[in-house]
């Protein structure tokens, strides 16, 4: 209710009450007649009571209002303040983040390769061991007897050279004899002392000698060949007779032990041992087909396992199957991480960043800079004239907190950093620098 509707009240509440009190004293007493200067003196209360109300009331009330136009004008012709950010390129460095399974560098099984029973185990799982160390002997009595027959063997070929070696001297002597007698006999013969038919025996004698001695000198090679392969059967037994000390291939832990004393084993069926190299363990990783390109031989990566918590270990890549596997569409990356301590062990899983240069880095932008509608996703740009233009763009990978962009933007231009549904074609803001949290 206004003050001027109030007064109103007022005054006709005041008229009924002196109505009421003019007709009640008419019943009961004289009635009462005011005098022109008494109505004169109502009036003016009225006209001062109501002026007084104007002036507490309505007055105040358009200065208000009047206020309030006045700021919702300079609201309409003040600028919208955004925050803007300036558009940069990435670092030079790409760091990819992969998990990587951890094997070991070189791992190989050790089988039996001969024949017999475990006499003694020398080392068992977790043990570390050098090239060439003992790991378990094997009993065999019956190669020991091979051996002694394949020697005798040996002599016996030897004893035949030699046999073949003096019938050879023999046959040789009986040959040159021959010749001198066959010489001689033709030269009698050509001055007619001897008949042609006693020469052409002595000739004949000369020719058989010569064919013995050659029968004799391949009946020489003949020995020979099996001394050559009695001394190979000797040589066989005696490496498989070095068979029965088990010796490591080379420096590593011992990841596996499946005999003990006593148990039997078989030529090339029966594993002993596994061997794994853990010096130096070599990670696979699978590389996606969109990071592939950023991957080169010799590059840094890292390597952290969950089980150790704040622990770096520093690698190489060290190969990449240079073809992508069709079914995945990743590319198998191994790096290798050196491992002096045995900190790591093969089989663990692991977190594999690499750090591969770019020479064109990509332009990146906040996620909250983005904008998606159903034309696609843009970004609000504010041009110099500080009005602010959409502008579809291509996004490449996703950081996360960042997105790359592979189109659409220039390095340098100023993009609203957190764009509100007010964000429109044409709109003129004041461009402020985004705040540092």
């Amino acid at each position: 209710m206004t003050p001027e509707e109030k007064l109103l009240k007022e005054n006709e509440e005041l008229r009924r009450q002196l109505k009421e009190l003019a007709g009640g004293g008419a019943r009961h007493a004289k009635v009462w007649h005011p005098s022109p200067i008494t109505i004169w003196a109502i009036f003016l209360g009225v006209v001062v009571l109501v002026f007084v109300a104007f002036l507490a009331g309505y007055i105040p009330l358009e200065r208000r209002r009047a206020v309030i136009a006045g700021e919702a004008r300079e609201q309409e012709n003040e600028r919208p303040r955004v925050e803007v950010i300036e558009v940069r390129r990435a670092s030079g460095k790409s760091e990819l983040e992969l998990p990587g399974n951890i094997q070991a560098i070189t791992e190989a099984p050790i089988l039996a390769r001969a024949d017999g029973y475990i006499q003694r185990r020398l080392v068992d799982i977790g043990d570390r061991v050098d090239a060439g160390q003992l790991l378990a002997e094997i009993e065999a009595p019956e190669m020991q007897e091979q051996v002694r027959q394949a020697k005798a063997s040996l002599q016996l070929a030897k004893a035949a050279v030699d046999q073949a070696l003096a019938n050879y001297e023999q046959g040789k002597s009986d040959t040159e004899l021959a010749k001198v007698t066959a010489d001689r006999w033709k030269n009698l013969a050509a001055r007619g002392v001897v008949s042609r038919q006693e020469n052409d025996t002595y000739q004949a004698q000369y020719q058989s000698h010569k064919a013995a001695l050659d029968s004799l000198e391949k009946a020489i090679g003949v020995q020979r060949g099996n001394v050559a392969a009695a001394e190979a059967n000797v040589a066989r037994l005696e490496r498989m007779q070095s068979y029965l000390m088990v010796k490591a291939p080379f420096a590593g832990v011992i990841t596996l032990r499946n005999v003990d004393v006593g148990a039997l084993v078989n030529t090339g069926s029966t594993l002993l041992f596994r061997i794994a190299q853990t010096g130096t363990l070599r990670t696979y990783v699978n590389v996606p087909q969109t990071q592939s390109s950023a991957v080169k031989v010799g590059e840094p990566a890292h390597l952290s396992v969950t089980n150790l918590p704040g622990r770096e270990f520093s690698g190489t890549v060290a190969r990449t199957a240079n073809a992508l596997d069709p079914a995945s569409r990743t590319l198998l990356v191994e790096v290798h991480v050196p491992n002096p301590d045995g900190a790591l062990l093969p089989g663990m899983y692991a977190r594999v960043e690499i750090i591969s240069r770019r020479t064109n880095a990509a332009l990146l932008i906040p996620s909250d800079a983005m904008i998606s509608r159903g034309e696609g996703t843009e970004v609000a740009v504010v041009a110099p004239d500080r009005r602010v233009h959409l502008r579809k763009v291509e996004v490449g990978r996703d950081y996360g907190d960042r997105l790359e962009v592979i189109n659409g933007l220039t390095e340098g231009e100023s993009i609203i950093a957190n764009p509100s549904d007010t964000a429109r074609e044409g709109l003129e803001v004041q461009p402020v620098p985004v705040r540092k949290k």
